[in-house]
């Protein structure tokens, strides 16, 4: 099994002078020196490791590096061939433009890719890796991304948006063009769900699939009356091309007028001969479903559709089931229905193993599955993503901890040692410290076992009393991972000097649905309760000052804050990011599906449970200084939430300071906002927790 440290992990040890508790704890990742302490500008110089990329043989990847330019305040990423045996890389593509989503043609000799153009759009190139210049195929107005090869090699699937009423390219640049020269920028609309995270629905952007025909140089649309959208989130990865490349199957967002929710559907779309233009026809093929279907996947032989599906249309949180559909008959089964952890990001391997990515225990873990009751898992402690199947039997993928960023690593499809196999970060993570990494469990709330990671200062003393920094994770169905995070990074966090603690309460993910799912209708109870508690932990460990302990959190992390702003003064101080603090006001969300669910009771029917869970009724208890940051395009938790809460504080008279992003949405994407970012954080919790 794989070990960030590369070492065993040594036997479970107790917290020094325990007192409240005998919760086990061992050391996940040891400390590690460097020439000096890690600054939030190491978190933007070290490069950043995307999604390896296999090449047919198996005994190479593509594998694309990002690298910040600070001062022009500008990424590029550049992609390099890695042997899956180790080596130095060899570069692929020039760093003076931007490359990504590289794909492999079948045979191994080419590059597609995509490449901004001159309007910051990405447009599909291509290139022999045999040498010489790569060539754009595609200007198209709004630009593509996720390309994928025909098996055959004559050819590339690519998805690219279009705008609903004017859906060729032609229709859609002249659209734009009037958008642009109109002085009226209004939106208008009807609809339950009209914009998303930062981006606006009304604009009627969807995105269509498009095959490009190498040999007639063109591209033609697969399905050009389509009005169904891909994830908005993470829209590749939403379709995959049948074995025989005659069919294409996708996931689909549309709206369920009748229960006024928005569901994913499975749909596919024939592919067809190249002189042909696109029916638009979708067959759906998960008609009936009652919530969301996910991420179709055609097995090696071409028999079986695989896909996820969930029940709870309510509950984002719900777990996902593997079904699969026999295209011959087109009946659909359960084929992992009752495992209780879930699982993403789903591959078959060239034998007709499915390998996934799934939570548990605050990791994120590879596992294969074929038949039989449960999947195994083939990676352990850390968080490994992005895997790539490999010939010979093996698979490749993104693999980083708390104490280490991350990089690519090869291990056998059967399970087994991992081997590192690129060095990106090396250079650069040698030269700071890394805090020890300790893991604890521990009883919570109502008697429940609930985990948390501890971060140690980089110069840790055993026996000396350290400044306690609680990192609260959002969603709340969510997990602090063993993971290098760049925005919440637990490292910088404990750099000045301070004990880091990572509480997975109640409601977070990775321990099943149950536990998930518990803390509906009374969001807050709980996971105050096990903070609470792992607080009363470290106090009698001799771990933490008692007199300098902070609390920081963003999201849902940013509401159990504002929560505990209410209802405790021990804190010193605290840092809010993005928080909701009236439940009711969330109704101006993005996402307002299951919101009463979430709360207990709807506006409507269920206000008196709404205002029971609202930070800002218990206003009366908030006296502990707090920090306030949010961006003006976050329409997850709309930046009223922000202003409410700090405005409250102001004219209570309690010390408060506003850090306001115009140009952010519900993250800190800009490197220099970043950096401004953890200097105010880093500042706050100085002026509140020195000595």
């Amino acid at each position: 099994m794989l070990r960030a440290s590369g070492a065993a992990r040594p036997p479970s040890e107790r917290l020094p002078a325990m007192a409240v508790t005998s919760a086990p704890v061992s050391t996940l990742h040891p400390a590690r020196r460097g020439t000096r302490s890690l600054i939030a500008e190491d978190l933007w110089t070290l490069p950043r490791v995307g999604a390896p990329q296999a090449f047919p043989d198996g005994q190479a990847l593509v594998v694309p590096v990002t690298r910040w330019n600070l001062e022009k305040n500008e990424s590029r990423t550049q992609l390099y061939r890695v042997s899956t045996s180790g080596g130095a890389p060899v570069a692929i593509t020039t760093p003076d433009a931007s490359a990504s989503e590289p794909r492999i043609s079948p045979e191994g000799r080419r590059l597609a890719f995509t490449r901004k153009d001159a309007n910051g759009k990405n447009q599909l190139m291509l290139m022999s890796l045999e040498g010489g210049e790569p060539r754009k195929l595609t200007d198209l107005p709004l630009g593509v991304f996720d390309p994928r090869w025909l098996p055959d090699g004559s050819g590339l699937v690519f998805a690219s948006n279009v705008i609903k009423g004017h859906f060729t390219p032609e229709q859609t640049a002249a659209e734009l063009k009037r958008r642009a020269d109109d002085p009226v920028k209004a939106h208008v609309t009807e609809e339950r769900f009209y914009r998303f995270w930062d981006n606006w629905l009304t604009t009627g952007e969807v995105p269509h699939l498009f095959h490009y025909d190498l040999a007639r140089e063109g591209a033609r649309d697969l399905m050009p009356e389509s009005t169904v959208w891909f994830d908005w989130m993470d829209p590749s990865g939403q379709y995959d091309l049948s074995p025989d490349g005659r069919e294409i199957a996708l996931a689909g967002i549309s709206f369920d007028t009748q229960r006024s929710l928005i569901v994913t559907r499975i749909y596919t779309v024939p592919l067809g001969p190249a002189s042909t233009a696109g029916s638009g026809a979708l067959t759906c093929r998960t008609t009936g479903h009652p919530a969301d279907d996910s991420r179709p996947r055609y097995s090696p032989d071409g028999k079986w559709l695989v896909y996820g599906m969930t029940h709870d249309p309510e509950f984002y949180a719900d777990r996902v089931r593997l079904m699969r559909m026999d295209r011959a008959s087109g009946k659909h089964e359960e084929w992992l229905g009752s495992w209780d952890l879930t699982p993403s990001h789903w591959e078959f391997t060239a034998d007709g193993t499915l390998v996934f990515e799934a939570e548990q225990n605050a990791r994120l873990k590879l596992f294969t599955f074929k038949e039989g009751p449960e999947p195994k898992a083939i990676t352990s402690d850390g968080s490994a993503s992005s895997v790539t199947p490999l010939a010979g039997g093996r698979v490749a993928f993104v693999f980083q901890t708390l104490a280490a960023p991350s990089e690519v690593h090869v291990t056998a499809q059967a399970g087994g040692t991992a081997a590192r196999v690129t060095e990106f970060t090396s250079e650069g993570a040698s030269k700071f410290h890394v805090g020890e990494t300790r893991e604890i469990t521990f009883e919570g709330s109502r008697g429940e076992n609930v985990q948390m990671f501890l971060v140690l200062p980089p110069d840790f003393t055993t026996g000396k009393k350290y400044p306690l920094v609680h990192m609260i994770h959002g969603g709340p169905h969510g997990t602090f991972g063993d993971l290098w995070h760049a925005r919440w990074n637990a490292q910088a966090f404990a750099a000045p000097g301070y004990v880091v603690a990572l509480v997975n309460f109640q409601g977070s993910t990775s321990w099943g649905q149950d536990f998930a799912q518990r803390i509906q209708g009374e969001w807050a109870a709980r996971p105050f309760e096990d903070i609470m508690k792992a607080t009363d932990l470290l106090i009698a460990s001799g771990l933490v000052d008692e007199k300098r302990m902070a609390v920081t959190g963003g999201s849902y992390g940013g509401y159990m804050v504002s929560w505990i702003a209410g209802h405790t003064d021990r804190f010193k101080c605290i840092v809010n990011h993005a928080g909701v603090a009236d439940l009711t006001a969330q109704y101006a969300s993005d996402v307002t599906q299951g919101r009463g669910k979430a709360a207990g009771g709807e506006a409507w029917s269920g206000l008196e449970k709404q205002d029971m869970w609202s930070p800002v009724r218990f206003a009366n208890g908030m006296n502990t200084p707090m920090l306030v940051i949010h961006g003006e395009r976050d329409y997850r938790v709309p930046v009223g939430q922000g202003l409410l809460i700090y405005g409250v504080l102001k004219a209570k008279g309690v010390p408060a300071r506003l850090v306001y992003f115009p140009d952010e949405n519900h993250w800190v994407l800009k490197a220099r906002n970043s950096l401004l970012w953890y200097r105010e954080v880093h500042a706050w919790l100085a002026r509140w927790l020195g000595e």
